[in-house]
């Protein structure tokens, strides 16, 4: 398997197994101890938030050291995000774009851009 095949995979085991899955030993394993402290702080309170989270991953394209990953992202607001407290209601389909880069075979820094103002609409939340 390439470099860029296995990096591929571990987006995937991010996704999945993370996000979706919520399981942190998991981020331990596929990321710098430095990535991971830093996701795990964007990604505990939003699974708090959206327990019941799901995201398909539509697309990916590796170039270099770098995975960019096209994911589409859902759930139910059951927790407060971003000082809004529970609608209860659901948002689905967001999309998201994010740039994984890898420093050997491990995660090491991600940037990315959501559809954020058609996640706050679908949870009939109108401040940003």
């Amino acid at each position: 398997m390439t470099d860029q095949a296995a990096w591929i995979d571990v987006v995937h085991r991010l996704v999945d197994r993370v996000m979706v899955g919520g399981d942190f030993e998991e981020l331990e394993a596929i990321a710098t101890p430095g990535f991971a402290a830093g996701a795990r702080r964007w990604i505990e309170p939003f699974r708090q938030s959206f327990p019941d989270v799901r995201m398909e991953i539509v697309e990916t394209v590796a170039d270099g050291s770098t995975v960019v990953a096209r994911l589409r992202c859902s759930g139910t607001q059951l927790g407060s995000w971003r000082g809004h407290p529970p609608t209860g209601r659901r948002f689905s389909d967001i999309d998201e774009v994010y740039f994984f880069r890898f420093e050997g075979d491990r995660l090491a820094g991600a940037w990315g851009v959501e559809d954020n103002l058609t996640r706050f609409r679908q949870l009939g939340i109108h401040e940003l």
